[in-house]
């Protein structure tokens, strides 16, 4: 019997973290849908997975705006006549203190952060609940868990919120063979931390009880099994890589 070839999303899946998951559904022979805001870096990152003889392919998707994220799903699902996962992953980081904040700041951030994973999860659980099966895994933060070491209120609360989203979606879907989780990751080797300057860094390592930051590969490889057959008795679940910095 032929392999059933499992269909993702991977939101923000042009770099980082999203990158490093793009490449473990690769190497797994899950086809990914690259969307991202930047369409010319998420095209060169499709580019290289074809070349390793998996498939993807770039969409461009601006999360803030549901409309695009409806295409979204539609592009898919007209091209591969199925969904199987969704990683909300896409987010931006904000570092504004709580009284410095301006509104547009606070709005756009949870509009990335919170609102486009709420509605891209919506979305996506249409085609799931028609399969019968369905993984989503959305990736949230140490700073949802502790509230953030050199962080703003605006990714803190974001991220916080995205998990209990997770939780209250995975209550209402775990019936039809969907599950939803999040993952928390700590500081990790990725562009998002170039806006800490040199003290914070080293303050952040210090911090960390296994003395460095965590690996783009390292959350990637808990997202591909969070994906799998395997997990399937896994849901509401939150799962914390953070090299020890909270063990909740």
């Amino acid at each position: 019997m032929e392999r059933l070839r499992r269909v993702a999303i991977v939101t923000g899946g042009a770099r980082g973290i999203g990158r490093a998951i793009v490449a473990a559904f690769a190497a797994k022979g899950i086809v990914s849908v690259i969307a991202d805001i930047d369409l010319e870096v998420a095209e060169k990152a499709a580019d290289e997975v074809r070349a390793s003889g998996a498939e993807a392919i770039a969409i461009k998707v601006d999360l803030s705006c549901t409309d695009q994220i409806v295409q979204l799903i539609d592009q898919t699902m007209m091209r591969y006549g199925r969904l199987d996962i969704l990683v909300n992953n896409a987010g931006i980081l904000s570092n504004t203190p709580y009284d410095q904040i301006a509104e547009a700041e606070w709005d756009r951030v949870l509009d990335i952060n919170l609102k486009g994973v709420l509605f891209a999860s919506r979305e996506a659980l249409k085609p799931m609940l028609a399969q019968g099966w369905g993984r989503i895994i959305s990736i949230s933060s140490l700073a949802g868990r502790n509230g953030g070491v050199s962080i703003g209120p605006a990714y803190a609360a974001s991220k916080a919120a995205v998990i209990g989203l997770t939780r209250h979606l995975a209550r209402k879907v775990a019936r039809n063979g969907i599950t939803v989780n999040a993952v928390a990751p700590g500081t990790t080797e990725t562009d998002i931390i170039k806006g800490f300057s040199e003290d914070e860094m080293v303050a952040i390592n210090n911090a960390i009880p296994v003395g460095r930051l965590g690996k783009p590969e390292e959350i990637a490889a808990m997202v591909a099994f969070l994906a799998s057959d395997s997990a399937a008795f896994i849901t509401g679940a939150v799962i914390d890589i953070n090299g020890g910095m909270y063990m909740g």
